[in-house]
């Protein structure tokens, strides 16, 4: 089965942090470009980082630069997203996105579709 699965939310207090990881299975990830994505109750969705399919061209958010890290290990198949110093406001749904850009391998954005695979998502949780 061909899918992204992503895992590693929870509940943690503001300040804290929580590295997110989205695992393909069925597929490699070699020459796909990876985003994160997020959605909050009563909100759009809002792009929040994405990652080069050689993992040397990233971006973020505004309102999460600074805060998060994204990063792949490709012999793992896997990327990774590092959420540190967060806020009430980073509460939602993250979601992992791939798309399949061979000729492009040194950067990314977020504005571009990403409609080759999503994953199910992973709840983030930020309260005291």
């Amino acid at each position: 089965q061909l899918q992204l699965v992503e895992s590693g939310g929870g509940l943690v207090q503001p300040g804290g942090s929580l590295r997110l990881s989205c695992a393909a299975s069925g597929f490699t990830l070699d020459y796909y470009i990876i985003a994160w994505f997020r959605q909050a109750p009563g909100k759009e969705r809002e792009g929040v980082s994405c990652i080069s399919s050689n993992g040397r061209g990233t971006n973020y958010a505004d309102s999460v630069k600074g805060r998060f890290t994204i990063s792949r290990d490709n012999a793992k198949n896997t990327v990774y997203l590092e959420l540190n110093s967060l806020k009430p406001e980073d509460t939602a749904v993250y979601h992992c996105a791939a798309a399949r850009r061979p000729w492009i391998t040194g950067n990314c954005l977020l504005s571009m579709p990403y409609n080759d695979y999503w994953g199910q998502g992973t709840q983030v949780t930020v309260s005291s």
